[in-house]
C-alpha cells in the first residue's frame, strides 16, 4: 500500500509540477476538476466542466446570488413593460476583453444565436425577438407570457458575447472567448489546462488573482494528491473515498454543500428492449439506490423521487419513488415478454463516481436476467453519442441551475429538446410537452406548479430517465485559499478569491 502511495505521488508530481514552471512568479490560483472543457463557446456545449470556466470569461444580464436570487449583471436594473416585454438598461462602463464597448447590439446577436443553437435555443426557447432601444438599452419580447424569464437570462449559456469577435473567430471561436468577466483567457493545452489572467478593466474592480489555471485531472484521487502536494489549490468533487482524509488533514479544508443537482440512469426509449415502459419499469424496480448511496456517495447524496429537487420551484414531493424489488422486476420483464436474458450496453464517461454506479447496476441488473456491457467514453464523445441516440443506457447528471422547474424538466423531457438539447433519453409524450409548455408560458404561480407536479407523476411512472439521487455538491481547498464559495447550481465564480 505504501509503495502504490509512493507510486502515486511521483505520478501526481510529474503531471503537475509542469504548472510551477509554467507560471513562475505569478503564483497562480489552480483549480483541479475532472474533465476539460469541450469549448468554450456558451452557445456550443451546456456541460459543467465548460460552464465552469466559461464563467469566468463572461458576464450576463443579470446573475444569480448565493441564495438563487436575481440581481443585476450587465444590466443594473430591468422592468417589466408588459407580459410579453421586459425591458433591460445596461452598464455603460463595461469593456470586452478586446477593447470594445458593450452595447445593446452584442445583446441582441448573441441572444439572437443562442436561439439558433441546438444545445441551448430551449433555455431562451420563450423569447420570440430581441430589440434595441438605443446603445444601452434592449427590450426582450417572448412570444406568450414566460414567468422564468429572469431566472433563465441567469443561465451561463446566455453570457453576453461580442459580436464583432465571434465573428472573427468563426468556428475556432470556442478556442479563443471574449468575453467582459473578470478573467480573460490566456491559452488552452487540450486536455490539460485552461489559462487565464485578469481583466484588469472589470467594471467591478480587478480580480485580486491575477492568473487561474483550470487543471484537467479525471482522476479523483490524484486531485487530491495534488491538493497534498500543494500543486493545487482548489479540487472540485472529492470523491468520498478520500473525503476523510482530507479533514484530517491539517492543510487542508473540505466543503460539501447541497446542489441543485440529480444523477440519473438515462433510457434510449426508441431503442428496443427499452422503447418498452414495463422494461424500463423493471429495471428501476431492479436498482438498489440505497447501496449505491452508501457505497459510491457515502453519504453525500439523498434518495431522490423526481427529476428536480426540494430545492427547486415545482418540486412535487409526492411523485413516485421506485422501491427496490427484483421479484417484482422479473414479473415484469416475463409480462412484457421476456422470458431470456436481455442484453444492454450501459454507457458512462471516464468519472470514477459514474464508473462506480455502472459497476454496482450491472450486477443488480443480472440479478434480474438482464446482462449488461459497461462502455466508457471519453467526455466530448460521450456527449456526441449520447446527443446523436448511439447509446441503450446511459449514466448523467442534470443541474437545475436556474432554481425553476422549466429548465429543471423541460431539457430532459420535452420531445423538442430530444438529442443535444437535453432530451438524450429521445423520449416524446404529448401530454407532457403540453403540460410542460403550460409551466412555460404562464406567470401564475398555482398554475405553473400544478402543470409541472402533473409532468414529474408521468414521467416517474414511465421513466424515461431513472432518477438515482440528489447530490451534494463538494470542494477541497488549501487553508490558505479566501473568498471562493460554491454556488447552488455548481458554476462556481472565482471572482474575490485569492491565495494568502
Amino acid at each position: 500500500m505504501k509503495k502504490s502511495k509512493k507510486i502515486l505521488n511521483v505520478l501526481a508530481t510529474l503531471c503537475l509540477a509542469s504548472v510551477t514552471s509554467l507560471s513562475a512568479g505569478q503564483n497562480p490560483l489552480v483549480i483541479a476538476q475532472g474533465a476539460d472543457a469541450k469549448t468554450l463557446d456558451p452557445h456550443a456545449t451546456n456541460d459543467q466542466p465548460s460552464s465552469r470556466v466559461s464563467s469566468q470569461i463572461y458576464d450576463r444580464l443579470v446573475e444569480q446570488d448565493l441564495n438563487m436570487n436575481i440581481v443585476p449583471g450587465l444590466a443594473e436594473k430591468w422592468e417589466q413593460e408588459d407580459d410579453l416585454t421586459t425591458v433591460f438598461y445596461l452598464r455603460k462602463d463595461v469593456k470586452f476583453h478586446n477593447g470594445e464597448k458593450l452595447k445593446a447590439s452584442d445583446v441582441k446577436f448573441t441572444l439572437d444565436r443562442m436561439k439558433a443553437s441546438p444545445q441551448v435555443s430551449h433555455i431562451i426557447g420563450a423569447i420570440d425577438k430581441v430589440e434595441v432601444v438605443d446603445d444601452y438599452t434592449v427590450k426582450v419580447i417572448t412570444e406568450k407570457p414566460f414567468g422564468a424569464l429572469t431566472s433563465h437570462l441567469s443561465h451561463t449559456a446566455t453570457s453576453i458575447m461580442n459580436e464583432k469577435a465571434v465573428k472573427a473567430g468563426g468556428d475556432n471561436y470556442g478556442q479563443s472567448p471574449v468575453g467582459t468577466g473578470p478573467y480573460k483567457f490566456d491559452k488552452w493545452d487540450a486536455g490539460d489546462r485552461i489559462v487565464l489572467s485578469a481583466n484588469e478593466n472589470y467594471f467591478k474592480g480587478e480580480a485580486p488573482t491575477k492568473e487561474i489555471i483550470f487543471r484537467n485531472i479525471p482522476e479523483g484521487t490524484n486531485r487530491t494528491i495534488g491538493l497534498e502536494t500543494n500543486e493545487v489549490d482548489i479540487a472540485y468533487d472529492i470523491e468520498p473515498i478520500d473525503k476523510d482524509m482530507i479533514k484530517s488533514h491539517d492543510k487542508l479544508d473540505y466543503v460539501e454543500e447541497p446542489s441543485l443537482s440529480m444523477s440519473y440512469i438515462g433510457f434510449n426509449t426508441e431503442k428496443a428492449p427499452l422503447n418498452d415502459v414495463k422494461v424500463r419499469q423493471a429495471i428501476a424496480h431492479a436498482i438498489d439506490t440505497d447501496t449505491l448511496i452508501d457505497v459510491v456517495y457515502q453519504g453525500g447524496a439523498v434518495k431522490a423521487n423526481s427529476p428536480i429537487g426540494p430545492k427547486v420551484f415545482g418540486y412535487n414531493k409526492n411523485a413516485k419513488a421506485y422501491e427496490y424489488n427484483p421479484e417484482k422486476a422479473k414479473a415484469m420483464l416475463k409480462e412484457a415478454g421476456y422470458t431470456k436474458p436481455i442484453a444492454i450496453k450501459l454507457w458512462t464517461n471516464d468519472n470514477p463516481t459514474r464508473r462506480d454506479i455502472a459497476t454496482i447496476v450491472q450486477d443488480q441488473l443480472k440479478q434480474i436476467g438482464v446482462d449488461v456491457t459497461i462502455e466508457t467514453l471519453e467526455w466530448g464523445a460521450y456527449l456526441d453519442g449520447t446527443a446523436r441516440g448511439d447509446h441503450d443506457m446511459f449514466i448523467l447528471g442534470w443541474v437545475s441551475v436556474t432554481g425553476d422547474a422549466d429548465y429543471g424538466l423541460y431539457p430532459l423531457f420535452h420531445s423538442s429538446a430530444k438529442g443535444g438539447a437535453g432530451n438524450r433519453s429521445f423520449y416524446s409524450n404529448e401530454e407532457v410537452d403540453n403540460l410542460l409548455d403550460k409551466g412555460k408560458n404562464s406567470v401564475d404561480v398555482e398554475e405553473r406548479k400544478e402543470a409541472y407536479e402533473k409532468v414529474q407523476e408521468i414521467v416517474q411512472e414511465e421513466v424515461p430517465v431513472y432518477t438515482i439521487a440528489y447530490t451534494s455538491q463538494n470542494i477541497a481547498k488549501q487553508k490558505g485559499v479566501e473568498g471562493f464559495h460554491m454556488h447552488p447550481a455548481g458554476h462556481h465564480k472565482v471572482y474575490g478569491t485569492e491565495k494568502k
